[in-house]
């Protein structure tokens, strides 16, 4: 995406100052107006554009901030005292009550492994820390087959056994989970959510790329957006959304990857075969009304590829845009639901 902004932590700017309103005879109040708050999250930063009264912010803020640190305690495996972690490093038949926020992404990252058979996989953590994109650090080479071989073992969603209703998860023996390919979306989720609970109408969330927005800008206009085009400049998009009780994620090849030989590695990768996408999907978008099932459609799509993607997205009456290789150039293909959203921008 190119919607995207410089970490600063406890950071924020605002608009100029707005004319002031009167509340009630004798008292001066600040009208709302646009502001930007900043912060870190997740390896990445975070930003939210809304509209409020300065006298806000700060409280805004903080539940912000709050919100998101809240999933990286729950959900992140470069935090060694997660919840995730703690479950990771448990012991073969033991069983663990999840909180309501981990078992609900859990929920949600099952059901689309299981509609996907397999092609998105909450278990996937064995591979992304052998192919040096998780917490064990980077790698230089390709993993030997006889690794890659016992890291595919220990990866299937089938083996996880989760009770959705009492929010207990069973540890088969050798199972890690590694959510990062849907926490982040559903981090924008809770932000949104939240903010929209304080009364905060007019908002537009991003956390590393991904976004969610509701109401307009003080000027009546949308919150527009650019879907990044891979291999363009910074002038070029491949295409813009408006986007209001909607969400846009995005997963693509190009961004994180290593080479070894004459080959780059990307970081997604197929747990089917437990190796590196190789197809030539460059990147996929998923607008979706929640970011959190955005975020995660857009990596099932990229790993089923073209073909299948598009198919699977086509039954799903998802709105999806894809960006393909074909030969030294780039093409896109949308869905009609997208196409429809793209209209109203």
């Amino acid at each position: 995406m190119s919607q995207r902004v410089p970490p600063a932590m406890g950071s924020w700017t605002g608009a100029p100052s707005a004319p002031a309103a009167w509340s009630r005879p004798g008292i001066i109040t600040a009208a709302p107006s646009l502001h930007t708050l900043r912060g870190l999250t997740m390896g990445t930063s975070w930003s939210v554009k809304l509209i409020a009264a300065a006298s806000q912010l700060q409280r805004l803020e903080r539940g912000i901030q709050a919100r998101l640190d809240e999933v990286v305690a729950q959900m992140s495996t470069w935090q060694a005292d997660s919840d995730i972690s703690r479950y990771n490093r448990a012991p073969s038949g033991s069983v663990h009550a999840l909180p309501a926020e981990f078992a609900q992404v859990l929920a949600a990252a099952l059901a689309l492994a299981a509609d996907t058979d397999g092609a998105y996989d909450p278990s996937i953590g064995p591979l992304t820390d052998l192919w040096g994109f998780g917490p064990a650090g980077a790698c230089a080479h390709t993993p030997a087959t006889h690794t890659l071989a016992q890291a595919r073992e220990r990866v299937d969603w089938r083996r996880l056994r989760f009770d959705a209703a009492q929010r207990t998860l069973l540890q088969p023996g050798g199972a890690y989970l590694d959510l990062s390919s849907i926490a982040k979306g559903y981090g924008v989720d809770r932000v949104a959510d939240w903010l929209l609970a304080q009364d905060v109408a007019d908002c537009l969330i991003e956390v590393g790329g991904e976004l969610r927005a509701h109401g307009r800008k003080p000027d009546g206009s949308q919150w527009r957006v650019a879907v990044e085009q891979p291999g363009g400049g910074d002038d070029e998009a491949a295409a813009v959304i408006a986007l209001d009780g909607l969400a846009i994620a995005t997963s693509g090849d190009y961004r994180r990857y290593f080479d070894a030989g004459e080959r780059r590695y990307s970081h997604t990768l197929d747990p089917r075969s437990g190796a590196p996408i190789d197809n030539t999907v460059a990147s996929v978008t998923v607008l979706h009304q929640h970011c959190m099932q955005a975020d995660a459609l857009a990596t099932a799509l990229t790993v089923l590829g073209a073909h299948a993607g598009i198919a699977y997205a086509n039954r799903r009456s998802l709105a999806a845009l894809f960006v393909l290789r074909e030969g030294d150039r780039f093409v896109t293909r949308t869905t009609p639901g997208f196409v429809a959203c793209q209209r109203a921008a």
